[in-house]
C-alpha cells in the first residue's frame, strides 16, 4: 500500500471505483450473445469497388461476369499441320493417296488469313493459327508427305470434318456467364477474366478492421521487455486472422490503461473503420475502463458483457452508431476462441465470403473431462491415431496459453448443461486449419529441451512429431492406453537404482535416450545455496519461512527428486507446480522463487547457480509390436544418428552409446 497520502487516497479511490463497477451486466448464453450481435449488426457484404486485375487476387466478385467476347475469338488450329477441306481427303489410303496443292501463305499465330481454301488445296497452319475460309479440318504435319517438286502434300488417311479445330466461343461464348457473384478470385479466375479481355473487375470492399490492444503490461514485439511486462501476441494474431478471412487490418497498436487515451483511440477507430476489435479490458478490475467508454460513444452501446463460455466469459459486444465494437478477453486462448466464434463470421460476411467451412471428426475421450455446469466449455485437443480409432487428447487448460491453437488439432465442446464428459464418450472435434492431420508421431511424458533437437531432426526429413508434457508417469499411462507412440520418462526405481527400465510393462521396450544432470537451481550468490551441498542447502532453506520454492507437477520424474529432498515438508511455493524445467528456471530467475529443481542445460540457459543432485537417464518407452512403423522406426534411428548425438552433446546432454 502506498505511504504517500495523495497516492494512498488515489489507490483507495480506484479500489472503491472497482467495487462499484457492474461490469458483467448479465451473463448470457453463447446462443443469446450471438443472436443479439447478429440482430444489431448486419452480416452482409459491403459496397463494391472496381480494382485492376493485378489487385483482384483474393477478392470476392461483386457481380456475375459475362464474357464480352467469344473465347477463342476465331476458329483455330489445335495442331501444327495443314488446313483443308475434309471432302478432299475421302477415300485416302496408302494405295490411293490424295494430293493437295499448297496455298501460297503460311498461317502462323497472329496472322490473319488472306486466301480461302479452295477445293483441292491446303494451307500450312501453326497451332493456334486462324482457320481460313473454306477449310473445315486440320491434319497433322506428321500424317502428310511433302512433294517439293509440285509444292503439294500427299495424304494417306482421310480427315473428319472439324478435326483438330477449336471453334470460336467453344471455351466461353459471348454473353455467357462465366463467373458468379460471391466467388473468391484465385489465379484461375484471373486467367478467365484476362482471357475475356477484362482489365478490371467489380469486387466487394474488404472490411477495414481497427485493432487495438489494451494494457499497461503490454510491450510491442521487438522492444525490450521490462519487468512485469509481456509481449502483445493478441494484436498480431487477430491481425493475421482478419487478413486470412478477407479483411484489411488497421493496426492502432497498444493503448495504456488510461481512460482518456482509450476514449480518443476508440473514437478514431470507430470513425474510420467497419469493425473495431480490442483485446483486454473486459474483466473486473480497476484498470478496465472500456465498458464505461463504450456506453457513451453512441447507441445502442453495449449489447452483451459476459458470456457463459469457457474460455471467453469476459467477452463484450457493442455497437457505436453503425460500427460494431468487440472487446476480447486479454488471455490469448480466450481471445482467439471468441474472435473465431464471433468476429470471423462478421468479417467474412462483410467481405462477401461464404461462412467458414469447419471440418468435424468423431474421436473418443480417453479420460474424464470435468467442466463447470452452466458454461459452454471449449477444450483444445490433440488427435491421436490408435488401433481403436481416433482419440481426443485434451491439452492442458489455460486461457493464458499462447501455444494452445498452434499445438492443437482441434477442439470440442462440453455443453453448458453438463458437469463434464466421461472417459469413453465420443466427441465431435472441430478441426483447426487446413493441415490438421494427426502428427506422424505422438510423444507424451516428461519435458526435456533435448527432445526439441530430436524433433527438429525428424522435421528435416518431413516427419511431424508432437510432444505433450504430462510427466513420466502420465506418459507411461498414455502409452498403455494406446494414445501415443512414445512415452518420454526419467523415473528412478529406488530399490534397484535403475532408471526407467523397471517401470516397463509387458510388451514395452526401452529406447535409450541421453543422460542429463538434475540439480537445485538458485540465483548466483544466494547465501543459503552458493557453495553448499544440495541436501544441506535445502535443509537450510526449509528452516527459513521466507524462502520460497518452485515445485514440479505430480507424476514427473523431477517431482520424485523434489519429494525426496523435502522429506514430507510443505514449504512456501510447494503448490506452484509447473510442467517444465524452463518454467522452474524462469520462476527462480525472475525472483518469484528462491530455488527449485531443473536440469543443468536449462540452469545454464537462465544464468542460474546449480547444485548437482542426480545424473539421470531420459529414455523412451514404446510398444515392441510397433517398432517397424515408419515414423517410430525413423525416431529410433534418429536417436543413433551421429548428427543428432552431436546436437545433444553440444546442448550438454550425454547420448546413450550407439549399439
Amino acid at each position: 500500500m502506498p505511504t504517500d497520502t495523495a497516492a494512498e487516497d488515489a489507490f483507495l479511490d480506484r479500489l472503491a471505483q472497482a467495487a462499484r463497477q457492474e461490469q458483467f451486466l448479465t451473463v448470457v448464453s453463447r446462443e443469446e450473445a450471438l443472436a443479439r450481435f447478429r440482430s444489431a449488426v448486419p452480416h452482409a457484404p459491403l459496397a463494391t469497388e472496381t480494382v485492376s486485375l493485378a489487385d483482384a487476387l483474393g477478392r470476392v466478385l461483386a457481380h456475375d461476369v459475362a464474357s464480352p467476347i467469344d473465347v477463342p475469338p476465331f476458329d483455330r488450329a489445335l495442331v501444327d499441320g495443314f488446313a483443308l477441306r475434309a471432302a478432299d481427303t475421302e477415300g485416302a489410303d496408302e494405295a490411293r493417296p490424295r494430293r493437295l496443292i499448297l496455298n501460297r501463305e503460311i498461317l502462323a499465330c497472329g496472322v490473319a488469313p488472306v486466301m480461302a481454301v479452295a477445293p483441292g488445296t491446303a494451307t500450312p497452319i501453326a497451332t493456334g493459327g486462324v482457320v481460313p475460309r473454306g477449310a473445315d479440318a486440320v491434319v497433322m504435319v506428321e500424317q502428310t508427305e511433302f512433294r517439293p517438286d509440285s509444292l503439294a502434300i500427299d495424304l494417306i488417311r482421310p480427315a473428319r470434318p472439324g478435326q483438330f479445330i477449336g471453334y470460336a466461343g467453344a471455351d466461353m461464348a459471348s454473353g455467357e456467364t462465366v463467373l458468379r457473384k460471391g466467388m473468391p478470385i484465385t489465379a484461375r479466375e484471373i486467367g478467365m477474366l484476362a482471357a475475356c479481355g477484362l482489365a478490371a473487375v467489380d469486387v466487394v470492399c474488404r472490411p477495414r478492421v481497427a485493432i487495438l490492444s489494451t494494457g499497461d503490461e503490454l510491450v510491442a514485439p521487438g522492444r525490450a521487455l521490462k519487468p512485469g511486462a509481456i509481449y502483445d501476441s493478441n494484436g498480431p494474431i487477430v491481425a493475421a486472422t482478419v487478413s486470412e478471412n478477407g479483411g484489411t487490418v488497421w493496426p492502432l497498436g497498444i493503448v495504456r490503461d488510461d481512460e482518456a487515451a482509450l476514449d480518443a483511440a476508440l473514437r478514431t477507430a470507430i470513425a474510420d473503420s467497419d469493425i473495431v476489435v480490442l483485446s483486454g479490458g473486459t474483466s473486473k478490475g480497476a484498470g478496465d475502463v472500456s465498458h464505461r467508454i463504450l456506453q457513451r460513444l453512441g447507441k445502442p452501446g453495449i449489447l452483451v458483457h459476459g458470456v457463459a463460455l469457457k474460455p471467453g466469459k469476459p467477452l463484450c459486444l457493442a455497437v457505436a452508431g453503425q460500427t460494431p465494437v468487440v472487446v476480447l478477453p486479454g488471455f490469448p486462448t480466450s481471445a482467439m476462441f471468441t474472435f473465431h466464434d464471433v468476429v470471423v463470421p462478421l468479417v467474412r460476411a462483410m467481405a462477401g465470403l461464404a461462412p467458414r467451412e469447419d471440418t468435424f471428426v468423431p474421436a473418443i475421450l480417453p479420460q474424464r473431462v470435468p467442466s463447470e455446469r452452466g458454461r459452454t466449455e471449449f477444450v483444445m485437443t490433440a488427435l491421436a491415431e490408435t488401433e481403436g480409432g481416433l482419440r481426443a487428447l485434451p491439452l492442458p487448460k489455460g486461457s493464458g496459453s499462447v501455444t494452445a491453437f498452434s499445438q492443437a488439432d482441434g477442439f470440442f465442446a462440453v455443453p453448458a448443461a453438463r458437469a463434464g464428459l466421461e472417459a469413453g464418450e465420443t466427441v465431435s472435434v472441430t478441426r483447426l486449419g487446413a493441415g490438421v492431420r494427426p502428427p506422424d508421431l505422438t510423444i507424451i511424458g516428461s519435458h526435456c529441451v533435448g527432445l526439441d533437437r530430436v524433433i527438429g531432426r525428424l522435421a528435416e526429413h518431413g516427419l511431424r512429431a508432437r510432444p505433450i508434457w504430462v510427466g513420466s508417469a502420465g506418459g507411461l499411462a498414455a502409452l498403455g492406453r494406446g494414445e501415443c507412440d512414445l512415452a518420454a520418462m526419467h523415473l528412478l526405481d529406488t530399490e534397484t537404482g535403475i532408471y526407467n527400465r523397471p517401470f516397463l510393462g509387458p510388451g514395452l521396450e526401452l529406447a535409450e535416450g541421453w543422460g542429463r544432470l538434475q540439480g537445485v537451481v538458485f540465483k548466483p550468490g544466494h547465501p543459503l545455496f552458493e557453495g553448499c551441498l544440495p541436501d544441506e542447502a535445502v535443509a537450510a532453506a526449509l528452516a527459513e519461512p521466507e524462502i520460497v520454492m518452485v515445485n514440479r507437477n505430480t507424476g514427473s520424474g523431477t517431482r520424485a527428486l523434489v519429494d525426496g529432498l523435502l522429506k514430507g515438508a510443505r514449504p512456501p511455493g510447494y503448490w506452484n507446480q509447473p510442467r517444465s524445467h524452463n518454467a522452474v528456471a524462469a520462476a527462480v530467475a525472475q525472483g518469484r522463487a528462491d530455488w527449485g529443481v531443473a536440469i543443468a542445460t536449462v540452469a545454464r540457459a537462465y544464468g542460474l547457480g546449480f547444485l548437482p543432485l542426480a545424473d539421470e537417464r531420459y529414455d523412451f518407452a514404446y510398444r515392441a509390436e510397433h517398432r517397424e512403423r515408419p515414423a517410430l522406426a525413423a525416431f529410433l534411428a534418429c536417436l543413433r544418428d551421429p548428427e543428432t548425438r552431436a546436437l545433444l552433446s553440444e546442448a550438454g546432454f550425454s547420448p546413450a552409446e550407439a549399439p
